[in-house]
Order: C-alpha cells, then structure tokens, then sequence
C-alpha cells in the first residue's frame, strides 16, 4: 500500500442565499492571492481540492467562459507538484440560469465538465458535485439555500440531478481523459436515538448513503427507497440511474465533530433548543457528542461503514474543527492516527485532506448571512496568510514525521466531558467503549507558567488552560517572587515551562502616583527580570501593557507602531517595561490591551456597574474618556492561540469598538435587562482620580483584529452573569 498522502482543501462554496451568491474564495481573499498555492505546497501536499467552479466561470451567459484565473493557478500547481482535484459545483446549484430543480441542470453540469476537461486534459481526479446528500438538503429540504424549498419532493429531486450531474460529467471527462476517477465526497456520520424515534433515525442513517447508492447503481426493487421513490413518480430517473451507474473510484469521507446527530422525543430536556417533526412525533434533533455517554464512535465508525458497504477505497476529504488552536491540531492528528490505523488493518484509505486552509467566512451561519470567521492552517486576520500551528502539525505529518507540540499531550473536548451540553442520555454499547481510555497524542512533561495567581487575568488565564485541558501551573508570588532573581530561577528551574505568561504586576493605576518606585519595580524592573531570566533558558515570555501608555491626543486609533506618551506614573511604568524587553534577544510577546471586563470577576467597570443597576442605585461614568473594553474571556482565548502559534511581538488586542465609560455602560445595562438611565455621565474628572486619564485612547491593530466584535462580547457577558441572589464574583453553574 503506497504511503498515506496528505491533501489539503481551500472553503471554496459559492451558493445562493435568494438573489445573492455568496463566495467563500472572495470572502477568505485566495481568489486575489496566487501565492497561497506556494504556502500549501511547503507544507508537502500531494494534492489539492481546487475549486473550477461553474458559477465562477460562466455566471451570465451558457459556455462564454472566463479561465484567466484558473489557467494561472492550474500552470502554478503543476509547477509546484501538487495535483489538482477538480471541483466543478461546490454546495451551489449552478449560475443564475439554472439551479437544482432544473430540468436542465445536469446537461449543463456535464457541458462545463466537458469544457473544463477539454482545456485541462491533464487532470485524472474530478469531484463534479461535492457533497450532493448535504447539498440537496440544505437548498431544497430545509430550505436555507436556493432554490429554498422544504419538502421532499424537492429534495429528492434536487438529489437525482446532482446524480445525473455526476454521471454525465464524468462521462464526458472520460472521452478526454479515459483514466479519469471520480472521488465523491459527502458528510457522513450516523443518527442515534431514543426508542421513541428509533423509526427517524433508521431513515436517517439509510438516507446517508444515498448519493454513493445512487452512483453505484443499488436504488433498484429491495433497496430500502426505492417504494418511496417510486411513488414519488421517479422510478424512471431511477431506473436509467441504476442503468448506466457510475460507482466512485474513491469515496470522501467528510465527517465533522457534529456529523453525528441524536433524536430526542424529550423536548423538555432541551429548553433553548428548537425542535421538528415527523408525521408522527415531535423530537429535538442535535449533535450526539453534547449528549451522549458514552460518546459516539466518530471518525473511526464512518470510514468502516463506508468500507464495509462498498468495499471501494476511501479519502477523509474534510478534516476542520471550527475550534481553539490546540482543538484543530487535536482533530487533526486524531484523524491522520485513525487513517493510519486503518491502513495497518488493510483498509485501503489513500489521504487526509486537511480542510478549510485559509479558513472560513459564514459557516457558523450555514451561509445564510454573514457570520464569523475561523482559521485554518493559516490565519487571515492580520491581512495576508499566517502559518499557525495547524501548519506546522501538518508538515510533520507530510513528511513522516510525529508532531511535536506541548498541548498535543491534552485531549479533546470531544474526549472530555466539557463536551456535554444537555442533559446525558445513555448509548447501548460493548464495556470496552464504556471503559475506554483515550491516549495522549503526544506525551510532554511541559506546561505552560502564568504568573499572578491572585489576579483577575492569572485566574482567567488558568481557567482557559483547564478548559482547553492545556497543562499549565500558575504561581504566587511566595513561588516566584518578580523582585527576587533567585525566586525567579528556582521556579523556571522547577516547572521548566514552554513559555511563561506574565500576569504579575501592579495594577492600582490611582495608587501609583503616591508609590511610584513600587509600581516601576513591579511593572518595568520585575518585568525585565523575568524575561531576562526566561531568555537564558530559551524560554518565551508574554507580557502585557496598557492603552494608557499613550496619551490621547492622537485623534485616531492607536497601532502597534504609535510610539508611547504616557500621562501617569502606571502609563510610564508599562511603557518603560515594552522599552526594555523590546531591547533582549529573545521571543517575547507585549500585548497592549484595555478595560477589562468579565462576569467572572466582581473587580471590574461592569461588575461594578451591574450591582449599582440592579440595587435600583445610579452609576456615574465618564463621557468624556474614550476606550475600547476588552472581554476577559476572549483575551485569554486569542493570548493562548498566539502563544501556541508561537507569535512573539507587540500586539493591539480588544473587542474593537472605541467608546466612552458611559456608553460602555448603557450597553451593558441594555443588554443585561437593567435600567440604562441610572447610568449617569459626568466628566472624568468628577470621579475624583489621582492619575491623570487620556482623553481618548481606542487600540485598534495593524495586525488584525483577533478578538469578536464587542457586540458579542457584552451579550456573552450578560449571557453568564450570575444571578442577582448569588455569591458576589461567582458565576452559577
């Protein structure tokens, strides 16, 4: 058995939303930036899932192509090694002349096949339809994507002209190029249930095969569908179907961490969660890694399934997990060990496609409108490609290679009981599954050392490792003492951390104007200490700094580059520690950031202003002092992020929006159900502070924004609060 290769995947999905067509290669910018194939190549890909997309190439008129783009992309692959599998339709329905219901749709998918093949007769491998199961019920079952219906008629009909699509094509391919496979993606994961809906999900883990069973020519008298189909009317799209099939040379496998689903009669369970119907019962329909115990087999099932039905050889073609760093790296690794481990049973898998290279835009809104975006193996966010982590985890693995990183050594959350979201409903399974233990993907010795154990930041810091199951030790200052040299060199000797995140310092922004030599000795001096300390070692540092290193006058948001002009003593002394730890040789992180807030700490602006609100007492805030609040929660989940992707340099961080303490706190009044108008402005210098304040201080980055948008900041916080009648600081389980 050849090697297992690695290929990867660009978000390419161009689909209509109505009138709209939405384009994932504009939107995550590959479509204006050759140079990303290069990027793909160095991490040794052998091949890659490239979009040909027939709305792309002839959107307004039948035939009348434009190939400029794809004919730069095609020569510079080639020239790069990697082969090229082509993508005719990707969860779309074709340009505005056609779509899925149309009776013309397939002789139009298999005209640009012919035109596509025709230019390129070169390529061997061909995916006309991706995911035509996943496509067909996202557009005409439920109605998120054009042509938007929501019945079954339509969704069986959609189905069929991506089959006949497919068939077609590919036969017009192969009178070009006779050695052409058809690789055939679609999601694949398996519903479970409880007794009640049993009859669901047994149609729903028949229905799964569909498209392969099609193209395989199976849907004939006895298969499972084929009554149904029938007395829809369709027996002879059927039959000409299993007439002339066209079985995949090779079946893509895509499964997500939500690909398994689990049905619920008990809607009561289930409070927040919307549920459907048969004609029969009503149920709620959600993902069975938040339910169930033990969790579903995953992966490792799907690819058997599909093995053990067709006996054709597979490819995981879509590996992507919208998560945290160390959560992508997790899945993916898990992925490539599952392949591997298949293999070695005689299960023919050819690749592990890592997906979602440059990330993507929306999908956490099904496409419908505009959503958020996640990374993939690079990051978009500062404007042009960032290796991260992922990247790195995917060259070892091309190469042969085991992937080294510390947080390879946690588990998944899928592996871990974070996972649960609803209330546990027992799977039937062997004793092994129940006591099954899952291994470490690496084995590490390391953790990370965050200092400041009695600070809001330490705290959140350590409780976002805990969560992401990062091994970490957080210290006091009787463990490491930032004024004593020898207290400093004891710990790292101890802990030997992989990098060190410094939390420790002053933060008594009114008080440092009364002690001065404490606050510089604490901030700049204690600072400078460690991080000199941790560069002997080869150890990186993260320190943070302030927006009040700058004083205001700027009359525009401040970047990295923006030189500090403090206006008090703490603005000096953080500005005094980024001068000095700028000047060692070693890797090192300064993130300025601004206004903390968080529902898990009692010691901030909006938790201060929440107790005011909701005892019915006014809460004066400045109107005259602009800032932008930063969300604890997510500050911390960007500074690990950075951190593993081993970013060493100054970075802006914050929620992104510049407004004034008393428009801060009528949003959060707004959003927590309380009483904005006992929000009272006033001007800064009414609150009585020692320390001089800027005028106007919003950071905003050059870099890119890494943080949501604080819309959703606040209704996170509102969403966490604790109650009213809880222990102050505390948030509710």
């Amino acid at each position: 058995m050849e090697p297992l290769q690695l290929w990867g995947g660009v978000e390419c999905t161009v689909n209509r939303v109505h009138d709209m067509f939405k384009d994932q290669l504009i939107a995550t910018g590959h479509d204006r930036r050759p140079g990303d194939l290069r990027l793909f190549a160095d991490l040794g890909m052998q091949a890659l899932r490239f979009p040909i997309l027939w709305e792309r190439h002839a959107p307004d008129v039948p035939g009348i192509y434009d190939w400029s783009w794809t004919d730069s992309r095609i020569q510079e692959l080639r020239e790069l090694g990697m082969r090229p599998i082509a993508g005719l339709v990707h969860h779309g329905g074709g340009p505005r002349y056609t779509d899925l219901l149309d009776d013309g749709f397939a002789a139009g998918v298999a005209k640009f096949a012919a035109d596509v093949a025709a230019r390129y007769p070169f390529i061997t491998d061909w995916t006309p339809i991706n995911e035509p199961l996943t496509t067909a019920r996202f557009a005409a079952l439920y109605g998120h994507w054009y042509p938007h219906r929501s019945d079954e008629h339509s969704f069986w009909l959609a189905l069929l002209n991506e089959i006949d699509a497919t068939r077609l094509a590919m036969r017009e391919v192969r009178k070009i190029q006779p050695a052409a496979r058809l690789v055939q993606t679609d999601d694949l994961g398996r519903t479970y249930a409880t007794a009640a809906v049993r009859d669901q999900a047994a149609f729903n883990n028949q229905r799964r095969w569909m498209a392969w069973d099609l193209l395989c020519g199976r849907v004939v008298p006895g298969h499972p569908f084929w009554i149904r189909l029938v007395r829809m009317g369709l027996q002879a799209r059927l039959e000409a179907i299993a007439a002339d099939p066209c079985p995949p040379d090779l079946i893509g496998i895509n499964h997500y961490l939500t690909s398994d689903r689990f049905l619920d009669h008990r809607t009561a369970r289930y409070p927040t969660h919307p549920s459907g119907r048969n004609n029969r019962i009503s149920y709620v329909d959600t993902e069975a890694v938040r339910a169930l115990q033990p969790p579903p087999p995953g992966l490792e099932i799907a690819l058997r399934d599909a093995w053990d039905r067709y006996g054709i050889p597979l490819a995981i073609t879509e590996v992507h997990n919208g998560c945290t760093r160390e959560e992508q790296m997790r899945w993916t690794v898990e992925a490539w060990e599952t392949a591997r481990a298949l293999r070695s049973e005689g299960m023919p898998i050819e690749a592990v496609t890592s997906w979602a290279l440059l990330g993507n835009r929306g999908w956490d809104r099904l496409l419908v409108d505009e959503g958020g975006y996640e990374p993939g193996a690079f990051d978009l966010r500062c404007g042009v490609p960032r290796p991260t982590a992922l990247a790195a985890v995917l060259k070892s693995l091309a190469s042969g290679q085991e992937p080294h990183h510390p947080v390879l050594a946690g588990a998944g959350w899928w592996r871990r009981n974070i996972r649960l979201h609803h209330p546990v409903a027992h799977r039937p399974a062997q004793l092994r599954e129940h006591r099954r233990s899952w291994p470490r993907l690496v084995r590490s010795e390391q953790g990370l050392l965050i200092t400041g154990a009695s600070g809001t930041l330490g705290r959140a810091l350590a409780a976002e490792c805990r969560h992401r199951d990062i091994a970490h030790v957080l210290t006091s200052r009787a463990e490491l003492d930032l004024n004593d040299p020898e207290s400093i060199t004891r710990a790292l000797e101890r802990i030997r951390p992989w990098a060190v995140i410094n939390t420790a310092g002053w933060v008594r922004v009114d008080d440092a104007e009364r002690e001065p030599d404490a606050c510089f000795a604490a901030n700049a001096e204690g600072a400078e200490r460690l991080a000199a300390a941790c560069d002997a070692l080869g150890i990186p540092t993260v320190d943070f700094s302030s927006d009040l290193v700058f004083a205001g006058r700027l009359g525009d948001p401040y970047v990295e580059g923006d030189g500090p002009a403090p206006l008090n003593v703490y603005g000096r002394s953080k500005a005094c520690a980024e001068n000095r730890i700028s000047k060692l040789a070693g890797r090192h992180m300064i993130i300025r950031t601004a206004a903390f807030f968080s529902p898990y700490d009692a010691h901030n602006f909006a938790a201060h202003l929440v107790a005011a609100l909701r005892d019915g007492r006014p809460f004066r805030a400045a109107r005259d002092q602009v800032v932008t609040p930063t969300y604890v929660p997510h500050l911390c989940q960007a500074v690990i992020d950075l951190v593993i992707d081993d970013v060493w340099e100054l970075r802006h961080l914050s929620n992104g929006t510049a407004l004034s303490w008393a428009d801060f706190g009528r949003a959060l009044a707004d959003a927590c159900g309380l009483d904005g108008d006992l929000v009272e402005d006033c001007d800064g210098a009414e609150l009585g502070w020692r320390a001089p304040r800027p005028d106007a201080v919003p950071l905003a980055s050059s870099k890119g924004a890494l943080l949501p948008p604080l819309h959703r900041a606040i209704e996170h916080f509102a969403a966490h609060l604790a109650p009213a009648d809880s222990e102050p600081g505390r948030v509710a389980a």
